[in-house]
């Protein structure tokens, strides 16, 4: 699929994000997506479980906004192809709605999703962990555009988050795309902080900020694990897939806002590393909660 358009990275994501029309066919409701450019050449993770966020929402009530997405990814997807979106409705309860999400594309199933959605304005308990104080302001810090702009043209990778990113990305801790974290690897600890906005504004009602939340955190969630076992994205011969992701929406999100990310993880083993994060609002409201599985190899010698 040969993308031509003049869209800015932000416009274009939007773009991809609002997916076809649906149609109905024996209960179930089909919409077709399209991909965006990611170096990897297969579709993105994040894209495609923001997309299917997106699919089930056209078939609940406006009122009722996603609180929870829990998907599988089951095998890479062409990005040259659309991108089918089968969605099912599971419940519609008084106050929540069910629906799972198949998404395939010729060769086969992509990722498989159940997103859950609440009526809003709904009464209950409420507390939240606070955001970490004394975190440097993000306007200070450098930018991943600023610290990948001279390897743009060496690497599809350092290319697209210098230019093609539609989201602005500063690291608190140092960033591992450029190498390793050797004293977080000596110290065993995976922590990290990370500050997230769009890059540019866009005006969209609030089930597409959460998508592009969903969208923009797969782009960090596995750093942790990569950091703490003394690896970064550069490291020679690595190879790494989401195996699996889990998110939890707590209150509204704007995108176009900065978002603290304090990420985490506890364990890694057979190959495989999982990876926290608690999302914060610049003003300290924990908007979002999530987990990622992911694959992570590095050959033995």
């Amino acid at each position: 699929m040969t993308q031509t358009d003049d869209l800015t990275p932000l416009e274009r994501l939007v773009k991809v994000l609002r997916l076809g029309e649906p149609s109905e066919y024996r209960g179930h409701t089909y919409i077709n997506g399209e991909s965006m450019y990611f170096p990897a050449g297969r579709v993105y993770g994040g894209q495609v479980i923001a997309q299917s966020l997106v699919a089930a929402s056209k078939t609940v009530a406006p009122s009722r906004l996603p609180h929870s997405i829990h998907g599988y990814f089951i095998t890479a997807g062409d990005i040259r192809q659309d991108l089918l979106f089968d969605v099912e409705s599971l419940r519609d309860g008084r106050s929540f709605s069910a629906r799972r999400v198949n998404v395939t594309q010729s060769q086969g199933p992509i990722l498989t999703a159940i997103a859950s959605f609440q009526e809003t304005g709904q009464a209950g308990v409420e507390f939240a962990d606070p955001m970490p104080s004394d975190v440097p302001d993000p306007e200070g810090l450098t930018s991943a555009k600023e610290l990948m702009a001279p390897f743009a043209g060496k690497s599809p990778f350092a290319d697209y988050y210098a230019e093609k990113s539609p989201f602005d990305i500063r690291h608190v801790t140092p960033t591992i795309m450029l190498g390793a974290d050797n004293d977080s690897a000596k110290q065993d600890s995976g922590k990290q902080l990370v500050w997230m906005r769009a890059d540019g504004h866009a005006d969209m009602p609030q089930v597409m900020h959460r998508a592009m939340l969903a969208l923009g955190c797969d782009q960090v969630m596995m750093e942790p694990v990569l950091r703490r076992a003394g690896l970064s994205i550069a490291t020679p011969g690595i190879s790494y897939a989401s195996i699996d992701h889990s998110m939890w929406w707590y209150r509204d999100v704007d995108i176009n806002q900065w978002h603290l990310y304090v990420q985490d993880t506890p364990t890694a083993a057979h190959g495989r590393g999982l990876g926290v994060a608690k999302v914060y609002s610049q003003d300290g409201e924990l908007v979002a909660a999530m987990a990622q599985e992911a694959m992570i190899r590095v050959p033995q010698d």
